[in-house]
């Protein structure tokens, strides 16, 4: 047990599904696993395990940010023995080829954080990047499913309300999208020897304005969740 996480070690399985939000962790688990265990809700991030296809499979939220995704990834991967983390989030679009509801898998997480300095002194511009493995499986389920996936480039921000409009400068440079986690997640697992990769659904796109209902988003996006399963089951 850690001061943020009730689990016992060996209540995780080595691959662990992660939405930020709480109760998307709980529609995963009680739709898609069998026989669903919550191990874990200290502080509302409830975490899951159970099977998928008869595979051990957790699933736990991160919540906001990357101070939130740094420290629950540690976690997972220094202390509880996961070997991958799967990111399913959502996202706001940045590139003008995009649309609201399109699954973006990132290849590499740029930022405007200083994560990376301040947590393992590496004081330049580190390239966060997925595990090849995990995003070329992704790929394949994703082709195979005929699923609208782009790969490309995040970026990763500390800001929800960044007054000075910056998501749209790094759309110019290719980043897809704009979220809060995967550079922390990326880094972790890079540090620790393990393996990541993060997918997000568009929930709003910021050039045209286009959005779904936050409940929605909560309830909904399962092409994104059953791709993240299937990859999951091939590793």
């Amino acid at each position: 047990m850690t001061p943020q996480n009730e689990a016992l070690k060996g209540d995780f399985a080595k691959t662990v599904l992660m939405p930020g939000d709480p109760l998307r962790s709980k529609v995963v688990a009680e739709t898609y696993f069998e026989n669903p265990r919550l191990v874990n809700n200290m502080r509302g991030i409830q975490g899951y395990t159970g099977t998928y296809k008869g595979m051990p499979i957790s699933v736990m939220a991160s919540g906001i940010g990357m101070a939130s995704m740094g420290l629950y990834s540690y976690e997972l991967y220094n202390m509880y023995d996961v070997d991958h983390i799967i990111r399913i989030g959502t996202a706001g679009g940045i590139h003008p080829d995009l649309q609201v509801r399109d699954i973006v898998a990132a290849i590499g997480a740029s930022t405007n954080s200083a994560y990376a300095a301040n947590q393992f002194q590496l004081f330049g511009q580190f390239c966060a990047t997925a595990s090849y493995r995990l995003l070329e499986t992704c790929v394949n389920v994703g082709r195979e499913r005929n699923a609208k996936l782009v790969v490309g480039n995040a970026y990763c921000t500390d800001n929800f309300y960044d007054a000075s409009g910056a998501a749209l400068e790094w759309g110019k440079f290719g980043c897809l999208v704009v979220e809060m986690e995967s550079y922390a997640l990326y880094t972790n697992a890079l540090q620790a020897g393990k393996e990541a990769l993060a997918i997000f659904t568009v929930s709003d796109h910021i050039v045209t304005g286009e959005e779904d209902d936050p409940l929605f988003r909560q309830n909904s996006y399962t092409e994104m969740m059953e791709i993240a399963l299937e990859t999951a089951i091939r590793l």
